[in-house]
């Protein structure tokens, strides 16, 4: 493939998905968007479903729209991203509170499916959030944790959280998609392992939704949490989704009780009944606004396909590379993401000394990527509105700062 900016045009020229990025609010096309692995860009048909839950559910319906359509949004938005993108069966995911608070949950939940076991294993190098609610349960419960360290550019890999499995384990915390370097972990592969030692396993789904194709019932996933503002284009703070197996529904109770999750809810009576089914994951009244918004983001990625966006996904990181190959790599830059396309999701991590100070530069000549500690420039492609183009003109300009 020719390195030049004509083939970029060439490879944009022959997207099939090239139609949806015309379907997003995009005031500046000069702007090069590397960002979208953590805000996705704004969709007008979410711009178009919030004024219209503004003008007519709440101004004109006030609070009759929650018999008429707000009620079962929680569930029927999970059914969407559960059926179309986690290959889930529908009552298995509900769309409800923000992603620390689910993950608190759900961890909170396994643990105490599993009494007498006091350890827990986690990635060292796993998202904060994850980290940080398992410390808080950690200190309250006085469980030890089994941290699992970075093993390079590829990640952590099975054999690693393999090694760290037994039978104290209550509960094994991983993560997908790896936030920084984008290596895969293999779902079914670990969950298998861990069932072997009666352990459970909750999966962190923030990178892969939207990007990777997941198989929840394939993989035997006992929970997962994932956001839906990042590959889904939900909005900022949107809320996050859970998932849990079907069977699992009767077994695992979630530590939040509200008036949300109780049988009969309005009939506001004394003591918690919990409604069964995922409707008993759900705790205060969901924020409608947001809810909404993210709804459309989720259908056009249901109608794009999860192959065909994984397709584009692994060919723009692949084109990344191979810039990075040609013009960065010689000046010592480094590449801190898998080189197999497989073993990646949707982003590249390049490393150099001064990633802070060409990541604020990058933005200031209008490449937006993301700095990740304490050398990492993150590249962001999301498959339904990042360019080749995008990505040829990106590494020009950081090849450009580099030297």
């Amino acid at each position: 493939m020719t390195l030049d900016r004509s083939g970029a045009l060439a490879l944009d020229a022959a997207d099939s998905l090239a139609e949806f990025r015309d379907r997003f609010v995009i005031d500046d096309d000069t702007l090069i968007y590397l960002d979208g692995n953590s805000l996705g860009r704004l969709p007008k048909a979410s711009r178009q479903r919030v004024v219209e839950v503004l003008d007519r559910g709440w101004g004109v319906g006030l609070i009759r729209s929650w018999d008429d359509e707000w009620l079962e949004l929680p569930t029927r938005l999970g059914d969407l991203i559960g059926v179309e993108l986690l290959g889930a069966r529908r009552g298995e995911v509900v769309v409800t509170d923000t992603t620390t608070v689910s993950l608190y949950k759900a961890i909170t939940a396994a643990l105490d499916a599993r009494p007498g076991r006091r350890t827990v294993v986690i990635e060292r190098g796993n998202f904060p959030t994850d980290r940080y609610v398992v410390e808080s349960l950690a200190t309250q419960r006085d469980l030890n944790i089994r941290w699992v360290d970075e093993t390079g550019v590829e990640g952590v890999t099975e054999a690693d959280v393999v090694e760290a499995l037994d039978e104290s384990v209550a509960v094994a915390v991983l993560s997908h998609v790896d936030y920084r370097s984008a290596a895969i972990l293999d779902m079914g592969e670990v969950t298998s392992f861990a069932h072997r030692v009666g352990a459970l396993t909750v999966w962190d789904l923030c990178h892969s939704v939207g990007s990777v194709p997941i198989d929840v019932q394939t993989a035997n996933v006992d929970v997962a949490v994932g956001c839906t503002y990042k590959y889904l284009n939900g909005g900022p703070g949107a809320p996050s989704f859970t998932y849990v197996r079907q069977d699992l529904q009767e077994v695992l109770r979630q530590p939040v009780w509200g008036w949300w999750s109780r049988r009969e809810m309005f009939d506001m009576e004394q003591g918690y009944d919990p409604e069964p089914g995922m409707r008993g994951w759900l705790t205060g009244t969901p924020g409608v606004l947001s809810m909404s918004a993210v709804e459309p983001g989720v259908a056009m990625v249901a109608e794009a396909g999860i192959q065909a966006l994984r397709a584009k996904s692994c060919d723009l990181t692949a084109y990344a590379v191979e810039l990075y190959d040609a013009w960065l790599r010689p000046s010592g830059v480094g590449l801190a993401s898998p080189r197999r396309p497989e073993r990646r999701g949707g982003h590249i991590t390049v490393t150099h000394p001064h990633a802070r100070a060409l990541t604020t530069e990058l933005i200031r000549t209008g490449v937006i990527p993301d700095f990740r500690r304490p050398d990492g420039i993150r590249l962001g492609m999301a498959p339904l509105t990042t360019r080749f183009v995008d990505v040829h003109d990106a590494m020009t300009k950081l090849t450009a700062l580099v030297a």
